[in-house]
């Protein structure tokens, strides 16, 4: 019998798949020896029905006529071989996944023999047998309407008693292969997506409900991985450790828009058991609590993961309750949630970041969390906002328990570190992003200046806190602030008893402001993580104008100032040849994040800061690199603190900084005298030498060369030029090196008065050339090493003569440089030409101090 199935037969046609089918049906028992058989029948049979299905109909008919899925189940019991499983789910998948026929679906669903296959006990200690069941079951779930899935359910008295599709694929949902995982979230997914009342309350019911809270666990255990993950990155950095972490991101936010498209399904009840379980398993007892430095020698790493999955909680997450439950928690002191981590909660003791997972929640004990009920009253503030940056946010208590979250937040905009400021405002910012999806803030144009209200505090009288005309509920006193309190004592036992710092609307918006613009003063945050500050001011300033007072305006024009000094100093650096450009590269990039609906850095950039040159120190001695990047880093700063200057008048920010253009170079100039253009010398360019010195350097050892030597400028451009002399032309040589004139450093040696050092730093910044730059900063400073030259000549006045030309060249450059940035380093004089003369007029007078 064997042999004759591999004998010539046409395929594709109805007496094949007849055939095969027969000789199926005469295996009586399945073993090593007709293994092979079977599984190129199972094969074939599959491939038959398929072609079948889109050329005729006939295939499928005499398929439903012999049963041959009841032919699969009895071979599949007859198996003694791991094969014969794996063809078998393969074959059907196949099937599933190509039929296109209704009516052939219906078929394969009917009978119960699916929900035999999804069943049956196979051996899943076989990695390959398991893959294989989890792409069967998405097979069976990609054909899943409202009508399909009415057949692969039990019901009794109209409800769903049994679903064993979704059951057995649950089973599987914390996998360690992530494949798996993936897998069984699409089967999920689309079962949620069919929409089948039923099918809905089944899931919805107990213990199935148990699944939501199990993917919050998992979830929360993720988390705690990522951020012991980023407290040992904090104090062994390895090169793998930016990768791992990268890799760790990625999954934990897959997961939260997995949890975003099972909302999308609009399940009722789902919303809600998602946010109860990320309220009291991870937001309540991990992350809020988290919200503090411990002592001065902590690692800050809690911190720094609870601010950033905070952000993503509420940028993806989709939950109008979640968020606003979280906002309305930011009002509640540190030490209520402390003491609430300190509990144990559905069986589990958490601490984030200070111990690990010792066991998996009892999602059973859910309800339990709810029994005590820790109450706690706030001191009220006694300064004119509520709020003093320098009281409240001491080296002591910096995190005191005392303080309401929203006040350390704001203590770390103002005293934190890098790190801490950038987690911040990320978090405000992420706040201001979901008013549009979330409900939280005002959307249309007049009700804007609700904006900060809603973001930092209520409003009165109808301005309130959340203003979503589906949500208000309002009686004589009340308003939705007092309904998610409320809400939140009955629902997670959390309560407070509000001061009258919250019934003042002016206090919290007074505080923001105070601490963004405190941090504008500040001189040791870095410029990537002022720019998300001034992202942030210039959203809030149109919103704000009561609140924007001239105290404010005069820190903000003290800080410019301040850095306006710091540039000047560049143009007698390092690098003032490249400062203009730079500048300009700056204020389109700064320009382009002032202007975006986002803020100008994801929320993950936290868990990577860069490092920043804030001193001199920073700086390794003969490093034009490290030098090149505490300019770059001025420059930013500069840039951002002149646009938010004018911002705060309401103008339009110019495309382009306001500098002067390029001046004429006079006649007299060596760069005119030397025959050079603005384009600079190259190699093999013939110069006048009348300028020239002659002198002798080394490029390698015991090869001593003779040159001329010139030092060139050419408006904001300087050259160091050794050219050799043509014998035939008298005064005039061809150019042989070139270096850049500025940052040199011209010294004569101490001993040998005839020797003159210069130092030859690279032609161009790495920020300049996005190709050699890495973000993350992974590239080193020895990567740019500084040249030496050595230059020996005739006597001491000549070189003297020669340092005398370099510095005198120098200084051309320097003070071109300060010439053409003039009207931009003058604060008057910028904002003068920053608008027409109608908005100077108009925004002369300062704002009056509303303080």
């Amino acid at each position: 019998m064997w042999f004759s199935f591999w004998r010539s037969r046409d395929r594709f046609t109805l007496d094949h798949l007849r055939y095969l089918t027969d000789q199926l049906a005469k295996v009586q028992i399945v073993n090593e020896v007709n293994k092979d058989f079977v599984i190129e029948a199972l094969r074939s049979i599959a491939e038959l029905i398929t072609y079948g299905d889109q050329h005729d109909p006939s295939f499928f008919e005499f398929f439903m006529e012999k049963q041959v899925v009841a032919e699969f189940v009895r071979v599949l019991k007859l198996s003694r071989t791991v094969s014969i499983p794996l063809q078998l789910l393969q074959t059907v998948s196949i099937m599933i996944q190509n039929l296109r026929s209704e009516h052939a679906i219906y078929y394969m669903f009917s009978n119960e023999h699916m929900n035999y296959l999804i069943t049956y006990s196979f051996d899943f200690h076989n990695e390959e047998l398991l893959s294989y069941y989890i792409s069967f079951l998405r097979a069976i779930s990609g054909k899943l309407n409202k009508n399909t899935i009415s057949l692969l359910v039990k019901t009794r008295n109209d409800e769903v008693v049994s679903f064993p599709l979704y059951v057995e694929a649950i089973r599987f949902a914390f996998h360690e292969e992530n494949m798996i995982r993936t897998a069984v979230r699409t089967v999920t997914l689309n079962v949620y997506h069919v929409g089948d009342e039923c099918v809905n309350r089944y899931i919805t019911s107990v213990p199935h409900t148990d699944y939501f809270s199990n993917l919050v666990s998992f979830f929360r255990n993720q988390c705690m991985d990522l951020n012991r993950l980023v407290s040992e990155t904090l104090k062994n950095p390895c090169p793998d450790s930016t990768s791992t972490i990268i890799a760790a991101v990625d999954e934990i936010e897959d997961n939260l828009y997995y949890f975003s498209d099972v909302i999308s399904a609009g399940i009722p009840d789902v919303a809600r058991l998602i946010t109860d379980s990320i309220l009291m398993l991870l937001i309540f007892p991990l992350l809020l609590p988290s919200l503090r430095v411990v002592d001065a020698n902590d690692m800050q790493s809690g911190v720094v993961t609870s601010l950033y999955l905070l952000c993503c909680i509420l940028r993806i997450v989709k939950i109008k309750d979640l968020a606003n439950t979280i906002v309305v928690a930011l009002f509640y002191p540190l030490e209520t949630f402390t003491r609430f981590s300190r509990g144990k909660v559905n069986g589990y003791i958490s601490e984030f970041g200070l111990t690990s997972i010792s066991q998996e929640p009892d999602d059973d004990n859910i309800a339990k969390g709810n029994a005590g009920c820790l109450t706690v009253n706030v001191p009220n503030s006694s300064s004119s906002s509520g709020f003093d940056p320098e009281s409240v946010m001491s080296e002591d208590n910096c995190s005191s328990s005392n303080l309401a979250l929203r006040e350390v937040l704001l203590s770390y905009v103002t005293k934190g570190d890098d790190v801490l400021v950038w987690g911040s405002l990320s978090v405000l910012a992420t706040l201001l992003q979901t008013k549009d999806r979330l409900g939280i803030l005002p959307q249309r144009k007049q009700h804007k200046k609700q904006l900060l209200q809603a973001l930092v505090g209520e409003a009165s009288g109808e301005d309130q806190l959340f203003s979503s005309e589906n949500s208000l509920m309002r009686d004589g006193s009340g308003c939705e602030l007092d309904v998610y309190l409320e809400k939140i004592k009955e629902q997670y036992g959390l309560s407070f008893l509000p001061s009258d710092f919250l019934m003042s609307p002016r206090v919290p918006r007074f505080q923001v402001l105070d601490a963004l613009v405190s941090l504008f003063c500040r001189s040791n945050i870095s410029a990537e993580t002022l720019w998300d500050g001034g992202w942030l001011l210039r959203q809030l300033l149109p919103y704000s104008e009561a609140e924007f007072n001239s105290h404010h305006l005069e820190l903000l024009q003290v800080s410019y100032k301040n850095s306006a000094t710091a540039l000047v100093k560049e143009v007698r650096g390092f690098w003032p040849d490249l400062l203009i450009t730079v500048l300009c590269n700056e204020w389109r990039k700064c320009k382009k994040a002032m202007e975006s609906s986002y803020p100008p850095k994801e929320p993950k950039c936290i868990l990577f800061p860069s490092q920043m040159l804030s001193s001199e120190e920073d700086i390794p001695e003969g490093s034009s690199f490290a030098a090149g990047e505490k300019m770059h880093e001025l420059v930013k700063v500069f840039v951002v603190l002149h646009q938010l200057q004018i911002f705060t008048l309401g103008r339009p920010l110019p495309e382009k900084p306001l500098i002067y253009p390029p001046g004429d170079l006079p006649a007299n100039s060596r760069a005119q005298t030397s025959g050079l253009d603005v384009s600079g010398p190259k190699p093999g360019t013939e110069v006048s030498l009348v300028n020239a010195v002659p002198c002798r350097i080394a490029f390698e050892r015991g090869k001593e060369r003779h040159f001329c030597f010139l030092a060139i400028s050419a408006g904001t451009s300087g050259w160091l030029v050794l050219a050799e002399e043509l014998p035939m032309k008298k005064l005039y040589g061809v150019i042989r090196v070139a270096a850049p004139l500025a940052g040199c450093n011209p010294r004569i040696d101490d001993k040998h008065p005839r020797w003159l050092h210069l130092r030859i730093r690279p032609s161009s910044l790495p920020v300049l050339d996005p190709a050699k730059f890495n973000p993350n900063r992974k590239l080193k400073t020895k990567a740019f090493v500084d040249g030496r030259w050595t230059l020996a000549f005739r006597d001491e006045e000549s070189c003297k003569s020669a340092l005398s030309m370099i510095l005198e060249e120098i200084n051309f450059l320097s003070d071109e440089v300060h010439r053409r940035l003039k009207p931009l380093l003058n604060l008057e004089t910028a904002l003068d030409l920053s608008g027409p003369e109608e908005d100077s007029s108009s925004h002369s007078t300062t704002p009056p101090n509303s303080v």
